[in-house]
């Protein structure tokens, strides 16, 4: 596979001369100073992104292709991850009208407006085969016409499919089953599986004296929240259902203040087993950027609070909302100088299961087409979610359920719990032809 990825950057470069093309290759390690038992204490993943752009008066045309190869897929059966793959994540043409666009085709959207999570960035779901920490979204079909205003961007999507999605095996720490448990990556949904997604939204700015970006976005289609269901006795798939969602993010400035908000709520339409519920986070970025050698810190404040409406149905644990009632609390750094040097770090405090994770982000450019990232978890676990869970356990409903209580179990522990320790060091290569 990496000689593949050569190959297809040196033949772009001469394949597509008139073409704009770039990329970059990570080399990424992670040590797992605490793990269960038959998982690898490490991994070490080459990724590369390759990207392909050609543009002529209104018309655009834009790819782009990730792959990625796990050291240990390539020892024996015992280590193998199954972390070794390409995939296309973005494919689409685009045409630009006189006071509005189409785009068609696989694509990557972004929403959201705060530091640690952004709980209404829910349109492409996330890479599983992956550090469940990292921001990997898998792209996706759809269609979209934009009207453009004075002040900001009203917008019809259609998605048209819901990709399945892969897992990593046992021996990579973030497969999150216990290893007798099998996933099924075919996605069940409550109807046809391409039923499409709509979305409207309207996003824009204030020409005032403090400047507010804000955005608001209505979905009636499959749900990114989900949950999973038995298909065997050692067997589980995830489900996708219908909702009606409302969401919004906002960022307003006041002087060197940065105020955030993030917000949704899903009136779910077809799934006996998940309520209403809603989500809200709230932060606050305020920068002092008045040090001698050009530096900047910032202090960063951000609460994250979901809610469910209906008794006898699943809560945040069964659907793996580890931000139900969080508190962040962290800085910014940032030099400010030629290599772009950023620190950015806090703790997160569950507020309802009285548990701490403390984390810290390093990143810096080495010369002009190398940047260094580091990366630093330390988890302090909860002692109130093993004793209710050991409560809910008393009374299961059915066999079913019993399972689903001991899988979250085993995902929160995994990750909040047994990853006591993590570092991460990655780094970029950058080129462009």
């Amino acid at each position: 596979m990496i000689r593949l990825l050569v190959l297809l950057l040196g033949a772009s470069a001469c394949l597509f001369a008139d073409f704009e093309v770039s990329g970059h290759a990570d080399l990424e390690s992670q040590v797992y100073k605490t793990q269960q038992d038959n998982k690898n204490s490490n991994s070490f993943t080459l990724k590369q992104v390759l990207e392909v752009e050609y543009a002529k008066e209104d018309l655009s045309l834009f790819s782009k292709v990730y792959a990625q190869a796990a050291y240990h897929d390539f020892l024996n059966d015992v280590e193998d991850t199954g972390r070794t793959f390409a995939r296309l994540d973005e494919l689409y043409l685009k045409y630009e009208l006189e006071d509005s666009s189409i785009k068609i085709g696989k694509s990557i959207r972004f929403w959201g407006s705060l530091e640690l999570e952004n709980i209404v960035d829910v349109f492409n779901p996330n890479e599983l085969q992956d550090d469940l920490f990292a921001t990997n979204p898998l792209g996706v079909w759809n269609a979209s016409y934009s009207y453009y205003t004075d002040s900001g961007e009203l917008s019809i999507v259609v998605k048209v499919n819901e990709p399945n999605q892969k897992m990593a095996n046992y021996p990579y720490v973030y497969y999150v089953f216990p290893q007798a448990v099998l996933y099924d990556e075919t996605l069940k949904t409550s109807k046809n599986k391409n039923q499409p997604s709509v979305y409207l939204s309207y996003n824009g700015t204030t020409d005032a004296e403090y400047a507010l970006d804000f955005a608001f976005i209505y979905e009636h289609g499959y749900d990114s929240q989900r949950y999973f269901s038995q298909t065997a006795p050692t067997s589980y798939v995830q489900n996708a259902y219908i909702v009606d969602k409302f969401m919004t993010y906002n960022t307003l400035v006041i002087g060197n203040t940065l105020l955030k908000l993030e917000a949704l709520y899903a009136i779910v339409d077809d799934a006996e087993l998940i309520s209403d519920y809603s989500h809200i986070a709230v932060g606050v970025e305020h920068a002092f950027a008045d040090f001698e050698d050009g530096s900047t810190l910032g202090f960063l404040y951000e609460y994250y609070k979901y809610t469910t409406y209906e008794d006898n149905k699943y809560t945040d644990l069964e659907l793996f909302q580890s931000m139900q009632d969080d508190l962040f609390v962290g800085l910014r750094y940032a030099l400010n100088n030629a290599d772009a040097t950023e620190f950015v770090g806090g703790i997160v405090h569950d507020l309802e299961y009285d548990e701490q994770t403390y984390y810290g982000e390093l990143n810096t450019r080495l010369g002009e087409s190398l940047k260094l990232t580091l990366d630093y978890y330390y988890i302090e676990p909860s002692k109130k979610r093993a004793n209710s869970l050991r409560t809910f356990r008393k009374t299961p409903k059915n066999g079913f359920e019993y399972c689903v209580l001991l899988l979250n179990q085993h995902k929160l522990t995994l990750l909040k719990r047994q990853l006591i320790v993590l570092y991460v060091n990655k780094i970029t290569y950058f080129r462009n032809y």
